[in-house]
């Protein structure tokens, strides 16, 4: 074997022992090092040459690279997620036909799709929807963001928030909580417009929250000006802190009776 295939091969073993560790720290110093030995390799990205050992090159580099976007979701860091997505993409679109099929592709282009659910990029996720297979899009893990995307735009919440339980890959878990946390900020503004107070039990079932005291502590954390007292989560507090905005009428119709005037003299 070449010796900087060699060496690769050698750090990366070390980086997947970290990553099984949870040693972020390692795993990001050795990441940055794996990126760095890659730039030799001329038969990746963007100059695709036919060197003798390629299809070694290529495989490895897409597996550094897969396993850099599972790292940034264990750290919890979008952006770089974002940037390691990027990179790994074209390995499956540009050079997919020359390697065997990662089992790893789809898991990730449906985390892909969810990252930008969550980021409420539904244009984007159209976009990168388009460019799928009809093979990818049979596949569970797609099917799962396209299904919670559906979901989302419908307003069925409840099926938004359920869905967690069924999630096809563990590395969805992190971005299924953001998206949850968002619809239930979402039910939580539209319930403290629609009503003056409601029942603990009332409040619970609408947020989808287990417990009383799981409903409590998000109340606490998200909502501290709503009350709970005799039973009841009362949002009448919220309403009288909101700003009343008034809506500038006289300055809206001279606005309008001046636009007519100026397109009469146009025209």
């Amino acid at each position: 074997m070449d010796p900087k295939l060699t060496e690769v091969s050698q750090l990366f073993e070390r980086f997947k022992a970290a990553l099984v560790r949870n040693d972020f720290d390692t795993c990001s110093k050795l990441l940055s090092q794996l990126k760095i030995l890659l730039i030799e390799f001329k038969s990746l990205p963007p100059l695709f040459e036919e060197t003798p050992n390629a299809v070694q090159e290529l495989t490895i580099a897409r597996d550094i690279y897969e396993h850099a976007v599972v790292l940034s979701v264990k750290m919890e860091d979008q952006d770089a997620f974002e940037r390691d997505f990027f990179q790994l993409k074209p390995y499956y679109t540009d050079v997919g036909s020359r390697l065997t099929q990662s089992p790893q592709e789809y898991p990730i282009l449906g985390l892909n799709l969810l990252r930008l659910l969550v980021q409420n990029r539904i244009a984007e996720f159209h976009t990168e929807l388009e460019l799928l297979s009809a093979n990818a899009l049979e596949n569970t893990c797609i099917k799962h963001a396209v299904e919670l995307e559906q979901s989302f735009m419908e307003g069925a919440y409840n099926r938004v928030l359920t869905a967690r339980q069924t999630v096809p890959h563990e590395t969805y878990v992190y971005f299924m909580d953001l998206l949850a946390r968002t619809v239930r900020d979402e039910i939580a503004g539209c319930s403290e417009k629609a009503y003056d107070s409601l029942t603990v039990k009332d409040a619970r079932e609408m947020l989808l929250i287990s417990s009383d005291q799981e409903l409590f502590d998000y109340i606490k954390e998200e909502h501290p000006e709503w009350e709970v007292k005799n039973g009841l989560v009362v949002f009448q507090k919220a309403k009288e802190s909101a700003p009343c905005k008034e809506i500038p009428s006289l300055q809206l119709i001279n606005q309008t009776l001046s636009y007519a005037r100026e397109l009469e003299r146009i025209v």
